[in-house]
C-alpha cells in the first residue's frame, strides 16, 4: 500500500527529475516518461499551493464562520 507523498516529498522528486533531464544522459523514451511524471507532480504541487493560498486568505470569526481577508 503506497501512502500519499507530502508536498516536500513531491517537490524533491520533481527536482530530481528536472536534474536528471538537465543532465541529458537519459534515453529519449525514459526522458519522455520522466517529463510526463514531472508534469503530473507539478500540477499536483500547484493544486496544493492554490488550496493553501485559499486557506490562508480566510480568517476565522468569533462565531466560527470564515471570511476572506481584505488586501
Amino acid at each position: 500500500m503506497s501512502k500519499k507523498q507530502t508536498f516536500e516529498e513531491s517537490l524533491q522528486e520533481l527536482e530530481a527529475i528536472v536534474s536528471k533531464l538537465e543532465n541529458g544522459d537519459v534515453p529519449l523514451e525514459e526522458a519522455l516518461a520522466e517529463f510526463q511524471k514531472g508534469m503530473i507532480l507539478s500540477k499536483g504541487l500547484q493544486k496544493t499551493l492554490q488550496e493553501a493560498e485559499k486557506t490562508l486568505v480566510k480568517v476565522m470569526q468569533n462565531d466560527g464562520t470564515e471570511v476572506e481577508m481584505e488586501n
